[in-house]
């Protein structure tokens, strides 16, 4: 069944267009007529860096400029992640550093919008500890953005705008802003219906929405004009797009978007296990230029705490997929989340989960410590494990991947490897960095005019974290 789709129309599209073109005359006579800057600092996930852009986008079109010091700027947009307390804590104490832009420059616009934005805790605390923040919008309301501002602009007072539909609106017809070099992020779906009992997400971000095929393919084949190499395709559960209508489900988008003529590679994430079909790895298996790696987060070895998460699958069918995969790309990479301390989890849960990884061997893992988020079904969970029986079992998670990732890498010593030399090191030996098909990082010699190019390098050493190459 199709999922829901709900663009903004024409019109919305240029009422807001029009708003914007209202609010930029404002910023511009407090300017003096000088062009305004903005600055925009993003937390969490890729989803998040695309809605930043998404962003940037809008405040192109009303005329803003861009500049990385919030000093400098007249509006700063924080775009904030609800997925870890850590996060959170980082966006309050940048929050505490805007004021003193603020009293120093009473003009000076700060917004916060994102995931946090969503929720009304965090709009409360705003309003009552933090009065010097103008803005406030969640994920629903990112395309009222130009709306927000001239309301807050015309009218002088402080802006909260949490409301939206659930089921999301997708917005089309404005051109993200992303930053210079070779690889980028192209959103194809949005939301998530899986409700995994420890994640904010749907809660936050609403329910799944694909964007049309047509619109994609015409969003990448921009991005491969303008120089980009590297794209990925992004969504929270990535891999259950529906293009509705007789369009294609994900493995058909893929295939199809890897048929564009040009030299590039695509990759995608995030995966869900219990939506990573064989029909998928067929696909990544025969298109050349599908990466042969993937994100596939697992959580837990536990199928007791994988239930408990509301996961869906089992440690079985996991290794299943693994051992798909591999037989029909023996040289794929694996990547993973690994969540160390569940409520309840015991001593032989988290044995499983050391089990697991040591049968995949991932290449690399984004491991965390459980973090209670209000709202989820998780955070009611009794949680008897002390933190720190949680950071000993975080330790030992990570003493064991760290010796995989480094005993897989140091397997590729004297290989040769196309890469894609992506930017800039701070090693003065191994001055650029690139990237493997299996997204492996290489720290390569060279001079900063190969950044950009595809090079053929051969791996002199291996370490826990890169591979070292020369020309």
């Amino acid at each position: 069944m199709a999922k829901p789709r709900n663009e903004m129309t024409e019109q919305e599209l240029l009422a807001q267009r029009q708003f914007g073109e209202r609010a930029a005359r404002l910023f511009r006579q407090i300017k003096n007529g000088a062009q305004p800057l903005a600055c925009t600092k993003t937390y969490g996930c890729q989803q998040n860096e695309a809605d930043t852009e998404l962003i940037r986008g809008m405040l192109a079109q009303m005329g803003f400029g861009f500049t990385e010091d919030p000093a400098e700027s007249d509006l700063t947009i924080l775009n904030t992640c609800a997925i870890r307390e850590h996060a959170e804590m980082r966006v309050f104490g940048n929050l505490g550093e805007l004021s003193h832009i603020k009293r120093e420059n009473p003009d000076f616009f700060i917004a916060v919008c994102g995931c946090m934005a969503q929720q009304e805790s965090v709009v409360e605390k705003i309003k009552k500890s933090y009065p010097y923040v103008d803005l406030v919008f969640g994920t629903h309301a990112l395309g009222r953005l130009p709306e927000l501002l001239y309301e807050k602009m015309s009218r002088g007072r402080r802006v909260f705008d949490i409301s939206g539909d659930e089921q999301g609106v997708i917005i089309e017809g404005i051109e993200p802003v992303r930053k210079e070099g070779v690889r980028a992020w192209l959103s194809i779906m949005y939301g998530c219906n899986n409700f995994c009992s420890y994640c904010i997400v749907p809660y936050v971000r609403g329910r799944e929405r694909s964007r049309r095929f047509e619109a994609i393919q015409a969003d990448f084949r921009s991005l491969l004009a303008q120089g980009y190499r590297d794209i990925t395709l992004l969504g929270q559960n990535v891999n259950s797009y529906n293009g509705g209508d007789g369009g294609p489900d994900f493995p058909e988008l893929l295939e199809a978007l890897a048929g564009e003529p040009g030299d590039f590679r695509i990759r995608f994430m995030t995966s869900h296990p219990k939506d990573c079909s064989e029909k998928l790895l067929d696909v990544m298996a025969r298109c050349d230029k599908v990466c042969k790696c993937i994100h596939l987060p697992v959580q837990s070895g536990s199928n007791r705490i994988l239930d408990e998460m509301n996961r869906r699958y089992t440690a079985e069918h996991y290794l299943e997929l693994v051992a798909y995969a591999r037989s029909v790309m023996p040289e794929i990479t694996f990547t993973s989340d690994i969540i160390v301390g569940f409520p309840g989890e015991t001593e032989e849960d988290f044995e499983k989960t050391l089990e697991l990884i040591k049968k995949v061997r991932f290449h690399s893992l984004f491991t965390f410590i459980y973090s209670k988020r209000g709202g989820t079904r998780a955070a009611a969970m009794p949680d008897p494990v002390t933190r720190e029986e949680k950071q000993h079992r975080f330790d030992r998670l990570l003493d064991v991947q760290n010796g995989i990732s480094k005993e897989e890498n140091q397997k590729l010593v004297g290989r040769t490897m196309r890469v894609l030399i992506d930017g800039l090191s701070d090693d003065k030996n191994y001055p650029l960095t690139a990237r493997t098909d299996g997204f492996q990082l290489v720290l390569l010699k060279g001079d900063a005019g190969s950044v950009g190019q595809w090079a053929d390098v051969v791996i002199e050493r291996g370490s826990t974290w890169a591979l070292f190459a020369s020309l």
